[in-house]
């Protein structure tokens, strides 16, 4: 199937549409059905409003508006600064929908901003300059104020208060990259989609809006996120705000837009075209609005901040629409991607496995552990904690067995993998170490750590573990992918026990589902191995043999650095 700017338009149109059914009636609300978020209704209104206008922007954005849907958003945008929005205060919500209406504002200015009264703009400045006086959460949310900054800008309203909100902002940026085109989503080691649709996506666009070099390391983040969707479109199951879901694509349709891409113009195309279609296709619509969830509801993968209008985040894919009709993305011949490719990324610590249309991630240094909370943050985050992710599974809840992890159990208490400090990645691929930490009856465990690899063959994942200072009485156990796939999970070394448990709560793939555990009782420092399959079988191989291979490449490497360790050792 052939992807179209036609489709991409008329599916912004159909959304439009489907959400304004629920326009307040000054239309400076878009009230959506669906349970309120803790931010209150109010703030979901707005968000309805802000996240909608974004779509319909991108939409408009070459003067075209059939359906008048700027009408719209210019009587909302004048009855929700007359006081009826939400005012923006300190790590606040109604802040993080201020980018949204600036971005929308200057990409419509001659056809809202500069129509509108001035007595409107000047309320619509005042309410805006609010995010530049607040205080932003510390991370990607620096750059809700750039933006409103860089709009106020591009209407003449600059000054020293927005040139410090984009300083600011980049600066942050640069101490926050990592490397390999990634940056952590603030202090900490934080990589997930949030690197595509906001901190590469709002410097990167304002640059190409301003004329001015993209200095966000873009190309080079492409050259890896990419790998980042199965062969039917599907995004990668990894981190927070899923139910953005083909925002995921915004930074390739970016990349598309600039020429600031190492993707052909047809790879793009169907790359973008094929993660829409794959929504569209799976019940991410109910009546005409995106649900809560992946494909359709799913409660378990949401965070407390997701409103009835938080999936409208995706809007942020229409960027490609800045492209116009006659743009090489939509002329060029649309060009399917290499299907088979491995790359390990040290900067992030992943090792990234593409292979029969399927990507694998293997989690080897992203966390989301803040820096305040210290080793020793005790709460499991399955949607960064975990050892691997795909693009056809998704993790298991914090309250079911977690999958593609290894656990202590000490004294009766579970361990989870929280800080992870990677050892590096390359070939085919990575290591880290982490302290297995437990409940507040038992904190920590003196000297106790656990090294760990994952190499890749093909479908075949090599799993190495190195338990390292485990009291008597210690049980280890390792489970494999939670998914209704035929997913083997074989032990090589040291494990003795054997068994299936099941995941009453599934996951956004599959509504229950059963994870393969291992099992051993272990002391002092043991390695433990085992070959995991997403879809297949474990293949006849000296799996020992290989062992001894990766260790002497990774963990047993006299010359690797261990400074990064306690002790060095």
């Amino acid at each position: 199937m052939s992807h179209s700017r036609e489709q991409w338009v008329g599916t912004a149109d159909a959304l439009l549409g489907a959400a304004w059914r629920y326009g307040s009636p000054d239309q400076a609300f878009l009230d959506l059905p669906g349970r309120p978020s803790r931010s209150g209704v109010r703030s979901d209104g707005l968000e309805g409003y802000a996240r909608t206008f974004l779509a319909a922007a991108f939409r408009t954005a070459h003067g075209e508006d059939p359906h008048n849907w700027l009408e719209r958003y210019a009587a909302g945008l004048a009855a929700g600064t007359a006081g009826e929005w939400p005012a923006i205060f300190d790590v606040g919500q109604p802040m993080v929908e201020s980018a949204s209406v600036a971005l929308g504002l200057r990409l419509t200015k001659p056809w809202l901003w500069d129509k509108l009264p001035e007595a409107v703009q000047d309320r619509a400045e005042a309410w805006l300059r609010e995010a530049l006086r607040h205080v932003p959460a510390a991370n990607n949310w620096y750059f809700f104020p750039y933006t409103v900054a860089s709009f106020l800008e591009a209407a003449g309203r600059g000054d020293d208060e927005t040139r410090r909100a984009q300083d600011r902002a980049m600066e942050l940026l640069e101490g926050w990259y990592v490397g390999d085109g990634w940056y952590s989503d603030g202090d900490g080691r934080a990589f997930d989609h949030y690197n595509g649709w906001a901190l590469h996506l709002y410097p990167a666009l304002d640059a190409h809006l301003n004329g001015r070099p993209i200095t966000t390391h873009l190309r080079e983040h492409l050259k890896s996120f990419h790998l980042l969707f199965g062969a039917d479109g599907a995004p990668l199951y990894f981190g927070r705000s899923l139910t953005y879901r083909f925002a995921a694509a915004s930074a390739v349709a970016l990349g598309a837009v600039t020429g600031e891409t190492p993707l052909s113009p047809g790879h793009s195309r169907h790359l973008i075209g094929k993660t829409l279609q794959y929504f569209l296709d799976r019940g991410s619509l109910s009546d005409g609005l995106l649900s809560l969830g992946w494909h359709g509801p799913h409660e378990a993968g949401l965070q407390p901040y997701s409103g009835p209008a938080s999936p409208y985040w995706a809007s942020k894919a229409f960027v490609c629409l800045l492209a116009g009709p006659d743009h090489p993305l939509w002329t060029a011949r649309e060009e399917s991607p290499d299907e088979d490719q491995t790359l390990a990324l040290p900067g992030p610590g992943f090792l990234i496995r593409r292979h029969n249309g399927v990507t694998r991630l293997h989690n080897h240094g992203s966390d989301h552990v803040r820096p305040f909370e210290g080793e020793y943050a005790t709460e499991d985050d399955p949607l960064y904690s975990r050892f691997a992710y795909s693009t056809t599974s998704g993790p298991t809840s914090k309250h079911n067995v977690a999958d593609n992890h290894i656990s202590l159990v000490v004294r009766g208490d579970r361990s989870v993998r929280r800080r992870i400090h990677p050892l590096g990645a390359a070939d085919n691929w990575a290591a880290s170490w982490h302290r297995p930490v437990f409940d507040a009856n038992q904190p920590m465990v003196p000297g106790l750590r656990i090294e760990s690899v994952t190499a890749v063959w093909g479908d075949q994942e090599l799993r190495i573990h190195r338990v390292i200072g485990a009291p008597p009485g210690t049980r280890a156990e390792l489970t494999g992918w939670a998914t209704d796939l035929p997913s083997p999970l074989v032990g090589v070394r040291g494990w003795t026990g054997e068994e299936s448990r099941t995941a009453p709560q599934g996951t956004a793939f599959t509504t229950t589902t059963k994870v393969p555990v291992l099992t051993a009782d272990v002391e002092g420092t043991v390695t433990l191995a085992a070959v995991s399959v997403l879809d297949g079988t474990v293949a006849e191989a000296d799996w020992d043999a290989r062992v001894d291979e990766i260790l002497l490449l990774t963990l047993d490497d006299p010359d690797r650095d261990t400074t990064a360790r306690p002790g060095g050792a």
